[in-house]
């Protein structure tokens, strides 16, 4: 792109006109210049920039040294078409998502440095709706040099849930030998994030294995005091009813265990696991029966 200054032509290309209509109907004309990267300018009104941004309003209410010179705020580092969209934006307050999807980082950086929260906003939900193996490792540089927290938690989970395909990227290649800090960085996320599925799965585990042991227990219970298909109290009649329990799932097993705990002769030498298990579960509800005088499940004093 040829290195000249826009006049004419560029206002009527572009998305904000050189003059602005005030109130009374009288035209002005742009009395700042954006000077960009690529050497070019961008003709903007300093009234609209202070209003946008508290910190274009402090570079244009600094003194100039010579009250006849042009005012000019450089915005370097920066592509030029990612600079236009960004006047575009303070001027206008709206974007498309082309614009978006092409300069989004550059939009984000811009927004953070001269504070434009609206924008930031905009770009971060954008980026984080656009991640990709490819691009999240940069785009994390960039959440966390930009202060978006949302963004940064968002690009540290899909790092974490596709670590094998990231780690296989450039740009993790590059974080590796110039940013040691966000690699620990992301590594303890993952070690952490690990560790809580962990702790999930071991409370879950604990969880199954406490309403198992509690269905246990109300299921000897019934057993006990009701009876059911095969067992049942010593003063009761066996049921008629000779299909499964419909009360419990574990019910049948437990009869099961039950009648062979009366029988099993190798009980008496503690060599049984089943009579094992089933004398740990008299033992736990003893332990925990709030009637023993009445109840009748054995062993229960």
């Amino acid at each position: 792109m040829a290195m000249n200054n826009f006049s004419g032509d560029f206002y009527e290309a572009s998305a904000f006109p050189a003059d602005s209509v005030l109130g009374s109907g009288e035209m002005t004309e742009a009395d700042v210049q954006i000077l960009t990267s690529a050497g070019l300018r961008i003709p903007a009104h300093a009234s609209i920039l202070a209003s946008a941004s508290p910190v274009l309003e402090s570079i244009l209410d600094r003194p100039r040294k010579h009250r006849s010179s042009e005012k000019t705020i450089p915005i370097l580092g920066v592509p030029y078409d990612a600079v236009s969209v960004f006047v575009e934006f303070l001027s206008s307050n709206k974007h498309n998502e082309e614009q978006m999807e092409k300069y989004g980082i550059h939009l984000l950086a811009l927004s953070h440095v001269y504070l434009v929260p609206q924008l930031k906003q905009r770009c971060t939900k954008s980026l984080g709706e656009r991640l990709t193996i490819d691009n999240v490792v940069d785009v994390l540089q960039l959440a966390r040099l930009c202060d978006a927290p949302d963004l940064y938690l968002r690009c540290m989970k899909l790092v974490y849930t596709s670590f094998k395909a990231v780690e296989k990227t450039e740009a993790w290649k590059f974080l590796q030998k110039h940013d040691p800090q966000l690699e620990l960085e992301i590594l303890q996320f993952i070690d952490e994030a690990e560790s809580r599925k962990k702790r999930t799965r071991k409370h879950r585990e604990e969880q199954g294995l406490y309403l198992q042991l509690s269905e246990a227990m109300e299921c000897l219970e019934h057993i006990c005091t009701e009876g059911c298909t095969s067992v049942g109290p010593y003063d009761m009649e066996p049921s008629k009813n000779k299909g499964p329990c419909s009360k419990f799932s574990t019910c049948q097993g437990l009869q099961l265990s039950i009648r062979h705990f009366a029988t099993c002769k190798s009980r008496v030498n503690g060599g049984c696991i089943r009579c094992k298990r089933m004398w740990q579960l008299l033992r736990f509800h003893s332990s925990i029966c709030d009637q023993p005088d009445i109840c009748k499940v054995p062993l229960c004093r």
